[in-house]
């Protein structure tokens, strides 16, 4: 192997494993949280 071969892996084996897309999920969920928590704050 040269010193200028490339080398291409997968991506799952790149990132060492699976990535689910639960984080989509997790993250909208959170903001939706803060906007709520934010627009009780704002009007009480």
């Amino acid at each position: 192997m040269a010193e200028n071969d490339e080398i291409h892996i997968d991506a799952e084996r790149a990132r060492a494993g699976a990535t689910p897309h639960m984080t989509r999920y997790v993250l909208g969920f959170g903001m939706l949280l803060v906007i709520i928590a934010f627009a009780v704050i704002l009007y009480s």
